[in-house]
């Protein structure tokens, strides 16, 4: 039975659902530290080769992402920032004549450039500066060698992961119809490292499903087409706007958990197979010794993270996944899952495995959520940058939620190097620690 939250003790929060069908639910709006939709350009420029990320902000919008990417003076990144200053600001230049200027500038600069991606800003959409139609007018000069597409970064009310499903969500109206054929397809959707993608494709190709295509892909001519024959499974659980882009096209979601660690990516695996009747017994034989590889590689970290508290604060939407895996397989014990938003419909699987004792809270209250932390004083915070140095200097172990978005971290060959990440900052503060 559903328990009550004291709504008198959480100032801005909503009371949990009444559906007997949710766990105990604590909603919270609040101060909260996240990063912005900007940050999510650090991998997407990697992902996809031939595209450009132009962000269209402030001066503060180019420092961020120079320092959060770490980029040098003198390398050439696929992604920067045409600044909005106080001339654009107070109606003394035309924003859109200045950014035609820039673009123009850039593609004579960059000729490798096959697709320029207008990424929408706090200060742009404050001033509403339409990038979509910038985008069309652009691409009305630029197509067909060059696309420009658009979309929104901004870090008004979002987390960062938020701008790879506002740009996937984008991609999708780029895809052309799926052509005639009885042969169904299935698109992979969200960022992973090529090496993991490489992975994939090969215990697809061993199930005997030829027609796979990534979302993103790695390069713009790479899109996949899409239709009523398209089948689609995502490996982040935070595209909710890109499953529903992709809904709109016809194509069908694949429900399964996402595949972090041997339980995750065989489910994953499994509902993949099963929507395409690969026969059983030839699944088993294909996933089998990567499970074993994956069961292995975990163990060794097993006995670091078994029985630790466990608090994870909303920054990625990864949280509820990574809490599954870190209780099922790693043996920890959850304390609370926080998210910035809960797509219920795509973590209801992740949810479900995660016993009633587990505390959810969606959206953020940071000062109220550090105080319930303080309380719990658990073992490891899985938090923001923000939080982990003023954590470390109470004594707490911490693990920095960004990197769990970096690193390569699905399928059974990366369950290891998963597991290892929460057990490092563990490992870390028992080498610090000094008996008096």
């Amino acid at each position: 039975m559903n328990r009550m939250v004291n709504t008198s003790q959480l100032s801005g929060c909503a009371s949990e659902s009444a559906e007997k069908s949710e766990r105990p639910l604590i909603r919270e709006r609040g101060q909260h530290e996240v990063f912005c939709g900007l940050t999510s350009i650090i991998w997407l420029h990697r992902k996809m080769q031939d595209a450009f990320f132009l962000i269209v902000g402030s001066r503060t919008c180019a420092h961020l992402m120079q320092s959060a990417a770490g980029v040098m003076i003198f390398s050439e990144p696929r992604f920067a920032t045409a600044i909005i200053d106080e001339r654009d600001l107070a109606g003394m230049a035309d924003v859109h004549e200045e950014l035609d200027r820039v673009v123009e500038q850039l593609m004579k600069r960059r000729p490798d450039i096959r697709m320029l991606v207008l990424v929408g800003s706090c200060p742009s959409e404050v001033i509403k500066l339409d990038l979509s139609r910038a985008a069309e007018r652009l691409n009305r000069v630029h197509a067909p060698q060059r696309r420009v597409i658009s979309y929104s970064g901004s870090g008004i009310e979002t987390t960062f992961t938020q701008g790879e499903d506002n740009f996937l969500a984008a991609l999708v109206q780029e895809m052309r119809p799926e052509e005639a054929c009885d042969k169904a397809s299935l698109i992979v959707v969200g960022s992973m490292a090529d090496v993991v993608e490489d992975q994939m494709r090969r215990i697809f190709s061993g199930f005997g499903i030829d027609r796979v295509s990534f979302l993103p892909s790695r390069n713009s001519e790479e899109l996949a087409e899409v239709g009523p024959n398209t089948a689609f499974v995502l490996a982040q659980p935070y595209l909710g706007a890109t499953a529903q882009a992709l809904e709109r096209r016809g194509a069908r979601w694949i429900p399964a958990l996402f595949p972090l660690g041997e339980e995750g990516t065989t489910n994953w695996l499994k509902a993949i197979a099963d929507y395409f009747e690969v026969d059983p017994d030839r699944f088993d034989s294909i996933v089998e010794p990567g499970r074993n590889r994956a069961r292995q590689a975990v163990a060794k970290y097993r006995e670091v993270l078994e029985g630790k508290r466990i608090f994870l604060f909303p920054d990625s939407q990864m949280e509820p996944s990574l809490a599954r895996f870190l209780q099922n397989e790693a043996g920890a014990e959850i304390i609370e899952v926080g998210s910035p938003f809960l797509h219920r419909h795509h973590v209801s699987k992740e949810l479900a495995q995660l016993p009633d004792s587990v505390v959810m809270s969606e959206g953020q209250d940071v000062d109220r959520q550090i105080d319930r932390c303080r309380a719990a004083n658990p073992d490891l915070i899985v938090c923001g940058m923000g939080l982990g140095n003023p954590f470390e200097a109470e004594g707490f172990s911490t693990k920095w939620s960004i990197e769990l978005v970096f690193s390569p971290i699905h399928g059974y060959e990366q369950a290891g190097d998963l597991a290892e990440l929460f057990a490092r900052p563990i490992n870390r503060r028992g080498r610090l620690e000094v008996d008096v």
